[in-house]
């Protein structure tokens, strides 16, 4: 497992703008969600791409579409989207949500423990947690011209070959 994971930090580093530190286990949350609650635990064995926005965040608003494209194509082989909201009124995010395509999903933490529990450094940011639960790199902010070295970490996660 160890070679495992040197082989993918290799690859990573490789992929300039993803920050990758030592691997460390994500920090459990349970949030209220759009139907219910969630809880990271329960995602364990899936490959998480956790994210953490704001209604008011432009780049963070320009992510949600191609969020939905990256859940769309990697859903069938373990792929899960946690994209945490931290407005303090729901109500914001609620707006902002009306107005766009979900298939993720969408949690609320109002009073920012989940963002202070990962050592949150700027909007939006992306954690790329493993199916062992670990936190494998971070990446902070969302422009267009990282969607390819996002997408690749999401497929060296779920163990897809480069192409």
């Amino acid at each position: 497992m160890k070679l495992v994971r040197y082989i993918f930090i290799v690859l990573l580093v490789g992929l300039s703008g993803i920050s990758v530190a030592e691997i460390t286990d994500a920090p459990n949350f349970s949030l209220p969600t759009q139907d219910g609650e969630i809880n990271l635990q329960d995602l364990r064995g899936k490959v998480v791409y956790l994210d953490f926005w704001a209604s008011w965040c432009k780049p963070c608003i320009k992510s949600f579409p191609w969020m939905y494209y990256l859940k769309a194509t990697y859903q069938d082989q373990g792929f899960e989207i946690i994209a945490v909201n931290l407005d303090t009124e729901k109500s914001l995010a609620e707006d902002f949500l009306n107005r766009v395509d979900i298939n993720f999903i969408i949690a609320f933490d109002p009073v920012g423990k989940t963002a202070e529990a990962y050592q949150l450094r700027g909007m939006p940011s992306t954690y790329f947690i493993g199916r062992d639960g670990r936190i494998y790199a971070s990446h902070i902010g969302f422009r267009d011209k990282d969607k390819p070295k996002l997408e690749q970490a999401v497929k060296l996660l779920l163990g897809k070959p480069q192409q």
